[in-house]
């Protein structure tokens, strides 16, 4: 028989680096399950048109804790080689503390923090024992390379997102698990913005090679995609 294909699960896939990352991932043979938020057609959709059964979609947003919930239900049974959380958002650059709304804060604290960990906790037991978790960050959750300001309340989210992964694998040090943060770079996508320094076949590739290469490296790592560590 031969070797069954490895598996990765993908949340924030509609477009984007998610979409990217799918689309990496099939193309070096493995299966993927790619989740998108809500019920309109995404690219993913397109996507599966092309890559038939290699493909799985399945749909939570990670704001709702819900849905996380009915997501691990959903998978039950399935064993995962990656669990990678690309879900994010941003908000205008010069919001800072001092004038964004509650809402906004919560809204952007909620999606780039708390519900990328909570699928993790949520899903982490269908990885397996010596596979992969990772989130997508930025070089803007960097607390030591914060020089410039700017970004305050998006930075503040990647930065929280940071600390709580350290503490997850703080938790979790005796497993057998790799756990990656990873900084794409500026890349050019509707959140990224036309200006940006990176096109998505310039960063996604390396992001894949980033992660592969961390694979059976336990502990947790904060690397650009380069693969050099970027600074706490």
């Amino acid at each position: 028989m031969p070797d069954a294909k490895p598996k990765a699960l993908i949340v924030g896939a509609s477009r984007g680096l998610g979409l990217a990352m799918v689309e990496e991932y099939l193309s070096r043979g493995w299966d993927v399950v790619g989740t998108v938020r809500g019920n309109g057609r995404t690219g993913l959709h397109e996507l599966k048109e092309k890559q038939g059964a290699a493909l799985q979609i399945e749909t939570v947003d990670i704001a709702e804790q819900g849905q996380i919930a009915a997501l691990r239900e959903k998978l039950a049974g399935q064993a995962f080689d990656l669990l990678f959380v690309n879900s994010g958002v941003a908000n205008g650059p010069d919001e800072a503390v001092r004038n964004v709304s509650t809402d906004e804060f919560i809204r952007v604290m909620v999606t780039n923090a708390l519900g990328p960990m909570r699928v993790i906790e949520t899903l982490d037991d269908l990885v397996t024992p010596t596979g992969t978790i990772g989130v997508m960050s930025s070089g803007l959750g960097s607390v030591a390379d914060n020089e410039d300001g700017g970004w305050e309340v998006y930075r503040g989210s990647k930065a929280a997102l940071n600390t709580f992964m350290r503490s997850y694998a703080a938790e979790h040090r005796k497993g057998g698990r790799s756990m990656v943060i990873i900084s794409p770079g500026w890349v050019r996508t509707d959140m990224g913005g036309p200006h940006a320094t990176l096109d998505v076949s310039e960063s996604i590739p390396r992001v894949v090679d980033v992660i592969t290469a961390q694979s059976g490296k336990r502990g947790l790592s904060y690397l650009n995609y380069l693969g050099k560590t970027v600074r706490w």
